[in-house]
């Protein structure tokens, strides 16, 4: 099943059809609860002081608060005036078991903190707009000074001070430890530098009827078994001419390693057939791997053609110069292509076709769209949206997390390591998505499943190499990763053609 990411919009929508049903209460009864879990679970020592916001974020802190206490913690709440009416009747309740509020302020928060276990933040929600007021500015700023002095705190859908739309992170915001976020991800807890502000972040995902929650969400994140799902399964008939032939075109004097990375990636990823066409001399990373060296492209790319095209192409990678003009050429052809760095222009723009793989990162991003890098890092669900109206097919927006965009959805993946930040993981992800697409999956498909497998990759190399990763690293750990995802689905029919001869 997928989890979904709102924004501030639609989780308001979805609220104002709860409240309509009248189910808006049982709601947050359900999310102050998995609050209260979540604290019991990570901090299960020392009294739990929780600050409740005037608002329905406060009224979630309140109901959590009501469950610590029935499980016998100590607890100790910190409130603003209550505007929600649902955080005016859980003060109430809370009051009827014994619970009581004090007025939040910094020099209450000072002392409670001073014998807490763990701090809770019910400040603000998706409601927020920054700027902060200069009250709540100093609220924040004594809880993170209790943070860094070796406090932890959890927050209650997102830390306080961010703008749940965003990946940027506000100067003043809260420093979590832990964030439980509800109903689906926000921006703010996935992407950028908002997101080393939420920790480690748990999806509370609440018993609303799905289809209300899918009609608003911005995007979808992909579990492991549906991911595990969309790869090719190989019949035991399978030979190498059935199992993928692919092309990838680039290399050129000073950058030949790129394509010779994206063809390693493409072998690992299970293409039965990889042949690296350059105009220069490509290096012998694996005797499997074919190399053909060629004096131009004007001669060389009509011969390719009248040779039969394979099942797929990347192409792009150290290209050079010529990028633009090759790429033209190969579009025409029509067959499944990932498109990357070099290839990666403005130009492009109208030559893709539905089954086009393009793959910046948010500096190239930004080029295509004729915006700047941090517009794109800000935004990367709208930033890769507009890529995909404007180029066609699949795009895959690179980062931490990456952004699949297809014709019908938009899609976050999840994983990878902090590690792969390094050159060559781009290279090594075209040879994969090359490979994946000639073994018969769509653009769509192919992006959401190559992603996820490259992030494992990056998962298990981590494991091995612990710090500074290199793209060989992952690709050595694609088959490893291919083999634990499939573990987390049962078995799944074939995509790898007709039988035939080993």
């Amino acid at each position: 099943m997928s989890e979904f990411i709102l924004s501030p919009g639609g989780a308001r929508r979805v609220d104002a059809r709860l409240e309509r049903a009248g189910l808006l209460d049982l709601t947050m009864e359900e999310a102050g609860r998995a609050v209260a879990d979540a604290v019991q679970a990570s901090f299960p020592e020392g009294p739990v002081v929780l600050l409740a916001g005037g608002g329905a974020n406060g009224g979630d802190a309140l109901v959590a608060a009501r469950h610590l206490l029935a499980l016998g913690r100590v607890v100790r709440v910190l409130a603003q005036p209550a505007k929600h009416p649902l955080a005016r009747l859980n003060r109430q309740r809370l009051r009827a078991v014994g619970g009581e509020t004090q007025a939040l302020n910094v020099a209450a928060l000072r002392r409670a903190a001073a014998s807490a276990g763990v701090l809770v933040d019910g400040l603000l929600g998706t409601g927020f707009v920054p700027p902060l007021r200069p009250a709540m500015a100093e609220v924040i700023e004594a809880m993170n000074a209790a943070h860094g002095a070796g406090l932890p705190v959890l927050a209650i859908d997102l830390p306080s001070g961010l703008d749940a739309s965003s990946a940027e992170r506000a100067e003043g915001s809260v420093r979590a430890d832990e964030t439980v976020t509800l109903m689906g991800f926000k921006t703010a807890v996935l992407f950028g530098e908002a997101a080393t502000r939420a920790g480690r972040v748990t999806l509370v995902p609440l018993r609303v009827p799905p289809d209300w929650v899918r009609e608003e969400a911005l995007a979808t994140r992909t579990e492991d078994a549906e991911v595990a799902s969309r790869l090719p399964v190989r019949t035991t008939g399978a030979h190498k001419g059935t199992a993928g032939r692919v092309w990838i075109v680039g290399g050129h004097p000073g950058t030949v390693g790129a394509a010779a990375l994206a063809g390693l990636g493409a072998l690992r990823a299970g293409a039965g057939l990889v042949t690296v066409h350059s105009l220069a001399d490509v290096p012998l990373v694996t005797p499997e791997l074919m190399v053909q060296r060629h004096a131009d492209w004007d001669q060389t790319l009509p011969q390719l053609r009248a040779s039969g095209l394979p099942d797929a192409v990347a192409l792009g990678m150290g290209l050079g110069p010529e990028a633009v003009r090759v790429a033209r050429e190969v579009l025409a052809w029509g067959i499944p292509t990932v498109l990357d760095a070099d290839a990666l222009h403005p130009e492009l723009a109208g030559h893709g076709h539905s089954e086009c793989l393009w793959t910046p990162h948010p500096g190239e991003a930004a080029r295509l769209l004729g915006t700047g890098t941090a517009e794109v890092i800000r935004d990367p669900l709208a930033a890769a949206r507009r890529l995909q109206e404007l180029l066609g097919g699949t795009v895959v927006l690179k980062g931490g997390p990456s952004v699949v965009a297809s014709a019908n959805a938009l899609s976050v993946s999840r994983g990878g390591h902090p590690g792969m930040a390094s050159g060559g993981m781009g290279d090594t992800l075209s040879g994969l998505l090359a490979a994946l697409l000639g073994q018969g999956l769509s653009a769509a498909d192919a992006g959401v499943a190559g992603v996820r497998l490259h992030a494992r990759a990056g998962e298990l190399a981590a494991d091995t190499h612990g710090y500074g990763l290199i793209a060989t690293d992952v690709s050595d750990q694609l088959g490893a990763a291919w083999q634990a995802l499939k573990a987390s689905s049962g078995p799944t029919r074939s995509r790898s053609g007709p039988p035939g001869n080993v």
